[in-house]
């Protein structure tokens, strides 16, 4: 398969992961009644800091299983449990959970971490790195971030165009996805650690 094809194969399941799309009604909530120049500040310190947290667990992610004893099987299996688990519950679930924040470290927490880079993107980014390879896993999911970036700055114009029934229908079709990708990987562990069936 060629780069470009594999490219796309993690593109995909990362921005399916990601879900911004779900997230804007929440960053819209959050960042309610902050000035547009603040707002700015914490698009740039959330994308910063999904980067760097993103990074760390690709290129750490691996050497830390290997040390633990974890086979490619064994986190297929536990990684596609937890995000059919993780898309069930916003399947659901009628709203994102809602708290306040700081708004000095809002970027970095909770947009950063968890919401852009959380559970759901760290357990697919190693699985797919297990797959097709460290290079376009990582070029995926820095496009992804940074496009996740782009859409925040657009969030108004987009809940506007979308609507809130909109927006809430594009995150629960992405949980849908999200939790047959996670069945995928389930039964690719299986698959992997048991061998072929006669």
């Amino acid at each position: 398969m060629s780069m470009l094809g594999r490219f796309w194969l993690c593109f995909i399941p990362l921005f399916v992961a990601v879900d911004v799309v779900g997230l804007l009604p929440l960053f819209i909530g959050l960042t309610e009644g902050i000035a547009p120049e603040r707002v700015k500040r914490i698009i740039l310190q959330s994308v910063l800091t999904a980067a760097v947290v993103a990074l760390a667990f690709v290129f750490l992610g691996n050497e830390l299983l290997r040390y633990l004893g974890i086979t490619a099987s064994d986190f297929m299996i536990a990684g596609g449990v937890l995000l059919f688990a993780l898309s069930l519950s916003d399947l659901i679930t009628m709203e994102k959970t809602r708290q306040q924040f700081d708004p000095e470290s809002l970027g970095a927490v909770p947009l950063g971490v968890p919401l852009l880079v959380g559970p759901a993107v760290l357990t697919t980014s190693i699985l797919l790195i297990n797959e097709h390879g460290i290079v376009v896993t990582t070029l995926a999911l820095i496009l992804n971030i940074l496009i996740a970036g782009l859409l925040f700055r657009l969030a108004p114009r987009i809940i506007r165009l979308l609507g809130k029934a909109g927006s809430k229908a594009v995150s629960k079709l992405a949980s849908l996805l999200l939790a047959a990708i996670g069945v995928m990987m389930v039964r690719k562990g299986l698959l992997l650690l048991l061998g072929p069936l006669p």
